[in-house]
């Protein structure tokens, strides 16, 4: 049988993890400096009027809202996009590790990081509605 390149164990485990934030990191930049340059492309010379406040459109305050137009390349739900995905990778992080730790059979550990994840989903959905 063959044994595979990342283990979810020890030291495997730790790689995984580390590429998974580095990856995660480097998308989301990407993401958020490609929207921006949209955004500079778009709105480059447009002259800011901090007289009146404007709150972001409805769109963007949903992820729906965002995934649902990511295709049409408007800048801000791009950025938004890449802020999104800076987000959920400490979350992917942490559920990662819950794999890891139930592979191990650490299950207080697996119980610790269970609780994270749940406050990390919690912070970030609980306050929809």
């Amino acid at each position: 049988m063959e044994r595979s390149r990342y283990p979810l164990t020890g030291r495997g485990m730790e790689t995984m993890i580390a590429n998974l934030l580095r990856g995660g990191v480097a998308l989301s930049t990407t993401i958020v400096i490609t929207g921006r340059g949209l955004y500079l492309l778009r709105h480059g010379a447009d002259r800011p009027d901090y007289g009146v406040f404007r709150g972001e459109p409805a769109e963007l305050r949903t992820l729906g809202g965002i995934i649902a137009n990511i295709l049409s390349f408007h800048s801000k739900r791009v950025i938004e996009l890449g802020v999104l995905l800076m987000l959920a990778t400490p979350v992917a992080r942490v559920a990662l590790s819950v794999l890891g730790f139930l592979r191990e059979g650490d299950y207080q550990y697996v119980a610790i990081s269970l609780m994270v994840l749940m406050i990390l989903l919690f912070t970030i959905f609980g306050g929809v509605g």
